[in-house]
């Protein structure tokens, strides 16, 4: 008789131990999965539209820079005649542009324009480079797309006539990188640039 009033009582007890155990188990699930992180998320970024107009700076070169920028004269107290920064102030960026006369000099330019691009090696996932080359205009040049989180200059590029004018520029954010969350303005900025390069010219005797 016991046994059987045992299994009488396990049979009415057994759902509302069920409900317990599914209760339970609902409840840490749902623990489990407000603790974990959630992926990083970013700010959406709103760019503005592609337009562009030639400079207006009397300089040894000339190009057109989008709207939404500002090319200004370099004032560093170590800053030489001819360097300029186009300045972004919506996307606090710029490209710092550093312009040298050509004398028997070209190869040692070339030299530190690669030392330069190889100090982010330690950092950069890749080093894509890129040729261009205007022979009506006499323009020659290569961009370097440097790639990784922590790269201080994403993109930088140098243009010559190999005579006389020699022009290296490099893009800067203000603030420390973080190129992951940068990538779509890295992206916009890039064409800005290409811009830049596919319309410049050298004016006559700028030295």
């Amino acid at each position: 008789m016991k046994s059987q009033i045992y299994r009488f009582k396990a049979k009415k007890i057994k759902p509302f131990v069920l409900a317990l155990v599914i209760v339970g188990i609902l409840i840490f699930s749902s623990c489990n999965d407000y603790s974990q992180p959630k992926p990083r998320g970013y700010f959406r970024i709103d760019l503005p539209e592609k337009e562009y107009f030639p400079i207006q700076l009397e300089l040894p070169y000339t190009f057109e820079i989008p709207v939404y920028s500002q090319l200004e004269k370099d004032n560093h107290p170590m800053a030489e005649k001819y360097w300029t920064n186009l300045i972004f102030p919506t996307l606090n960026a710029k490209v710092h542009l550093s312009y040298k006369p050509l004398n028997g000099n070209l190869a040692a330019l070339l030299d530190d324009v690669h030392k330069l691009v190889n100090k982010h090696i330690p950092k950069a996932n890749a080093i894509n480079e890129k040729l261009f080359f205007n022979e009506e205009k006499g323009v020659f040049g290569v961009a370097y797309y440097i790639k990784g989180v922590d790269v201080a200059s994403p993109f930088q590029f140098y243009l010559t006539d190999s005579t006389n004018h020699f022009l290296r520029g490099a893009l800067y954010f203000n603030h420390s990188p973080n190129n992951d969350s940068l990538a779509p303005v890295i992206d916009y900025l890039q064409e800005d640039i290409k811009k830049l390069i596919e319309s410049f010219e050298w004016r006559n005797n700028g030295n």
